[in-house]
């Protein structure tokens, strides 16, 4: 008994999907292995405050940090 065309298209696009999750899901893995300044920078939040403030120079207009 053949197996239908549309159905045979849905479990393997179903199989697809499902492969393509599980690739990104462990290349997530190891770059996160690789590279563990860069997992750790993305879950930190930004602190606004650790950056310097540009003041303008009066006499020359050119920004400086404080």
């Amino acid at each position: 008994m053949p197996v239908p065309t549309v159905l045979a298209w849905m479990v393997g696009v179903a199989g697809v999907a499902a492969l393509a999750k599980v690739a990104a899901r462990e290349w997530k893995k190891a770059q996160a292995t690789m590279r563990p300044a860069d997992a750790r920078r993305a879950t930190e939040p930004f602190r606004r405050e650790s950056l310097p403030t540009l003041r303008r120079d009066p006499r020359t207009g050119i920004y400086r940090a404080d």
